[in-house]
């Protein structure tokens, strides 16, 4: 992380003095003299107090998906907030929303909104309990889906001393204050791993409402699925009634423009979206299929949220939505994304670094190791502190990728060539200093 110069270190002791830890998520301290502080965005780019440039691969943890301060979107969401904000009422940008999200999406076929991710999985959880008449859900090992009670088991940052064997896999609480109670509605299982999944199923199938996935590892590298495996998924939920939920906060409108289903060719019951569907606007969106999203209503599933359908975040997610739907983003993306996978691959292998890059353009993560990892335990296996040596070296040098390289690098279509060019120069160099060169 980026080493404070005198404005930004006395702009993060004055956070500190009113928010805890300075910071406003968790997920963002990286300790009192290396924590992220932005002045200033464009593009592809941010900026620090001391005026310091930064190639932004962090993102917002995904959202940005056209670049910082996007012109289309911007002008979108200024043209419609002079007609009001919030009415407790339907307004055209929601219904547009939808619309779009139907359109690119394969399977979903009604959409309701949110306003975080986090908001998102907790309504579809909720929506595939009332759904099936079940309580109990099924998540993997490694899967991040949000800050509620629910989900917060077993997630990248989870001790694996205490998770138990794979066969039998324990649920570990991410944080304080949730109660042990919760753990009695959550079964875990390793990712990737078909045999164990198998057997979980026919012994507790009956009684899981849902299973929730990550189409990608978004806080594990960018770890894929093995070919096969979410057919797998998919026939399994059949055969027990379960509603499957593609959990696409950061993979949606990423992987491509109609998001895991469209990737994969697996088409889930219901899709969660976030990040991406608005550039940065706090937006969401659950989509299904329609037996499945008419359990929610008034007397039914509850679901509700004052700011939920904004026009603030709809004009946003209107205007991303369309330039996706365009053809042009993931033409860049895809491109530049495909430079950088390629060029860091060349580079580890003349100096013979033995790596794996997990992912796809828009998002992609890097392992170093003899064993490519197929899960969350398998990562437990690979370098981490040769990954934070590179990263630390590219940050001190303008090129920032998250440093825990668990969370991937993530692509906007304002990156360039030159952006690429030197990331990669970066790269080489944190790769030479990591190895004593």
């Amino acid at each position: 992380m980026p080493k404070h110069g005198k404005k930004s270190h006395e702009f993060f002791e004055r956070a500190k003095k009113v928010i805890p830890f300075g910071v406003n998520s968790n997920f963002r301290y990286g300790g009192d003299d290396n924590t992220l502080v932005v002045a200033d965005a464009k593009g592809g780019y941010v900026y620090d107090f001391d005026g310091k440039r930064y190639i932004d691969y962090r993102l917002g943890f995904g959202p940005v998906i056209m670049g910082h301060g996007d012109p289309i979107v911007n002008a979108r969401v200024k043209e419609a907030i002079d007609h009001g904000l919030s009415f407790a009422a339907t307004q055209l940008y929601e219904v547009t929303v939808a619309e779009r999200i139907i359109d690119m999406v394969p399977g979903a076929e009604m959409v309701r909104l949110a306003n975080t991710g986090s908001e998102c999985t907790m309504h579809a959880l909720r929506l595939a309990r009332g759904h099936t008449g079940r309580d109990v859900i099924l998540k993997f090992e490694g899967c991040y889906h949000g800050a509620h009670d629910y989900v917060l088991w077993s997630t990248a940052s989870g001790d694996a001393s205490q998770v138990g064997d794979r066969r039998h896999p324990r649920a570990y609480k991410q944080s304080i204050g949730i109660p042990d109670v919760m753990r009695d509605l959550v079964q875990l299982c390793p990712w990737n791993d078909t045999e164990v999944l198998g057997e979980i199923l026919a012994k507790r199938g009956e009684e899981i409402a849902a299973i929730i996935v990550e189409p990608v590892l978004g806080n594990g590298a960018a770890l894929m699925p093995d070919p096969g495996y979410f057919e797998f998924l998919r026939e399994q939920a059949d055969k027990y009634g379960i509603v499957l939920i593609f959990d696409e906060v950061k993979t949606g409108f990423r992987l491509a423009p109609g998001g895991a289903g469209e990737y994969f060719g697996v088409i889930p019951d219901i899709s969660t979206f976030a990040k991406a569907m608005g550039n940065g606007y706090p937006i969401a969106a659950f989509a299904g299929k329609k037996e499945v999203m008419e359990s929610v209503g008034p007397g039914k599933v509850f679901h509700g949220g004052t700011y939920t359908g904004n026009v603030v975040s709809t004009a946003a997610a209107d205007a991303t939505l369309e330039y996706i739907q365009s053809g042009q983003l993931f033409e860049k993306i895809n491109r530049i994304g495909g430079m950088l996978m390629d060029g860091i691959g060349e580079i580890l292998n003349e100096h013979s670094v033995p790596h794996f890059i997990h992912g796809t353009p828009g998002m992609f993560g890097i392992t170093f190791g003899e064993e490519k990892p197929r899960d969350w335990r398998g990562l437990q296996k690979a370098n981490w502190e040769l990954y934070e040596t590179i990263a630390n070296h590219m940050i001190d040098n303008g090129v920032m990728p998250e440093s825990d390289g668990f969370e991937p690098f993530f692509l906007c279509s304002s990156h360039t060539e030159a952006d690429a060019a030197e990331t990669l120069t970066a790269f080489e160099a944190g790769v030479k200093h990591a190895l004593g060169k």
